[in-house]
């Protein structure tokens, strides 16, 4: 993954674009990373991966829910407790 200066990025804005589209380049700012710049396409990938990420956690936590016996109702009466 390139790195460059915010400077460079700036100066340089239309072929840091263009080569995000064959790999991410990471822009730094006195020593400290502070922005990414990647395609559309690896974008969405990272998005999607997230989001099912997060759908397989649910499914996961649901199951073992379910096979220690946690209900709907039981979750609401622990939730009602508080």
């Amino acid at each position: 993954m390139k790195t460059i200066s915010t400077a460079e990025a700036r100066t340089r804005f239309e072929t840091v674009l263009d080569e995000s589209q064959r790999a991410p380049v990471v822009i730094r700012d006195q020593d400290c990373d502070v922005a990414v710049v990647l395609s559309i396409a690896d974008y969405e990938r990272l998005r999607g991966g997230a989001v099912q990420a997060f759908l397989d956690l649910r499914n996961e936590v649901a199951r073992e829910a379910g096979a220690a016996g946690l209900t709907q109702e039981r979750l609401g009466d622990l939730l009602d407790d508080e």
